[in-house]
């Protein structure tokens, strides 16, 4: 059943799908799909080409915008845009502690995730596309993991997109995930060293927390267990276009006098325990490796071994010394799992994805050299999540990708830079630029 109903300015409609859990065999099971589509009021009518949205993650739903939000407003002048739950997330048969369950034990859960990479979410795409266009070609707009699925969709279905727009998600098309860590700490570490040279008041606040930390056990109002470790995690805010500014606030607030001395305030445990849990996006610590899997050796937790290549990294030792405290970032850790209470069930499915080693390749080397797709990428100077020299690397590698460099905005640079940063991709695609 469609439902559809108004905003200012837009009209919703939901749409659902049903396609196969694992493509490669189509008359076996079946998962569930959902999509808003959206279009502007004055447009209703009108037979517009379609851009499809494909959300950052893994594991987050796509944006619920109230009307024309961020940059969907300049798309709608031109698209009926379809905001894609990815399976797994939002209303597309979540994947989650309460769900997951259903599948049996850690190991069917394990072989089950295995099909919520991009990979899948693209032959999803293709699936429901025949049923949105007729079969017409779209325009896709990938933010961060959503760019990882464009270039798989460049990859497997070329002949499907009409363009394609990236924004801060090019991958590299033949890093380990060990690579990727291994080029992401050093980016950490100046993110950090910037927010402290922005804020230096915090570098003492930052090591007292830690130090407060180290010498008490803490739970959070929502049982998640809060580790030296566990806040030095909060640097993920670190990526985002007011992250700094962010976690400044939240280092002021952090302690109140009580009667039995300083202990952590109820409003900075609150917060914190909104930031660090993954009740929301529990996909995103699942898979979050698994996205960079593509052939026999297994990730086998990556961060955190190529962490220890960082010794800098390491609380317990900063504040055995007189320096800051560094921050870590988009960095998934086995430790997180005994933490979270969101993630504490799922375990051992985790640890059976991190020794997975039949991962299947996600990028075709020839086909992108021989692309014809109309595609444009915003590039993120020294991107927190995501490697610039490999962004670069890969849209040399992809035949006519035309890619926009800046240094004026942070990773969510689509939502901070709204219609301007789509309309100016969106005239690179066409070589308007």
């Amino acid at each position: 059943m469609t439902v559809s109903y108004r905003q200012p300015g837009v009209v919703l409609t939901d749409r659902h799908f049903t396609v196969p859990l694992d493509h490669d065999t189509p008359a076996g099971e079946t998962i569930e799909l959902y999509a808003r589509e959206v279009v502007a009021s004055d447009k209703t009518h009108q037979d517009l080409p379609w851009l499809v949205y494909l959300q950052g993650g893994p594991g987050f739903g796509a944006n619920r915008f109230v009307g024309k939000g961020a940059w969907l407003g300049r798309a709608l002048k031109e698209y009926r845009v379809l905001l894609l739950d990815q399976r797994g997330t939002g209303h597309s048969t979540p994947a989650n502690r309460q769900t997951l369950p259903l599948r049996g034990g850690p190991a069917a859960q394990a072989d089950y995730l295995t099909h919520f990479r991009a990979d899948s979410i693209v032959r999803d795409c293709e699936a429901i596309r025949r049923q949105v266009t007729g079969g017409a070609p779209w325009t896709v707009l990938g933010q961060s993991f959503g760019g990882f699925c464009t270039v798989t969709y460049l990859s497997t279905a070329p002949e499907a997109l009409s363009g394609a727009v990236i924004t801060g998600g090019l991958p590299s098309l033949d890093a380990h995930a060990d690579d990727v860590y291994r080029a992401a700490y050093p980016r950490i570490e100046r993110k950090v060293a910037a927010h402290y040279a922005r804020y230096p008041q915090d570098v003492e606040r930052a090591r007292r927390i830690a130090d407060h930390l180290l010498a008490n056990e803490v739970v959070l109002p929502g049982g998640y267990r809060l580790t030296a470790e566990a806040f030095q995690s909060l640097g993920i805010l670190l990526g985002g276009s007011e992250g700094s500014h962010r976690l400044h606030y939240l280092l002021e607030n952090a302690f109140v006098h009580t009667p039995q001395g300083p202990a952590l305030s109820d409003a900075f445990q609150e917060e914190v325990q909104g930031l660090l849990s993954y009740a929301s996006h529990p996909l995103y610590a699942l898979v979050h490796e698994a996205i960079y899997g593509q052939d026999a050796r297994p990730t086998a937790w990556s961060a955190e071994r190529v962490r220890a290549e960082f010794p800098q990294f390491d609380a317990a030792k900063t504040l055995a010394g007189d320096g800051p405290l560094l921050f870590t970032g988009e960095t998934i850790h086995p430790w997180m799992f005994d933490c979270d209470p969101a993630l504490r069930p799922l375990r051992e499915t985790a640890e059976l994805l991190a020794a997975r080693t039949d991962w299947k390749p996600l990028y075709d080397r020839t086909r992108l050299a021989a692309n014809e797709v109309p595609v444009a990428a915003a590039v993120y100077h020294d991107d927190m999540y995501v490697d610039t020299a490999h962004s670069l690397a890969t849209a040399r590698a992809i035949r006519g990708l035309r890619t926009w460099v800046t240094d004026e905005f942070e990773h969510d640079g689509v939502r901070a830079g709204g219609p301007r940063v789509l309309d100016r991709l969106l005239a690179l695609a066409r070589d308007e630029a």
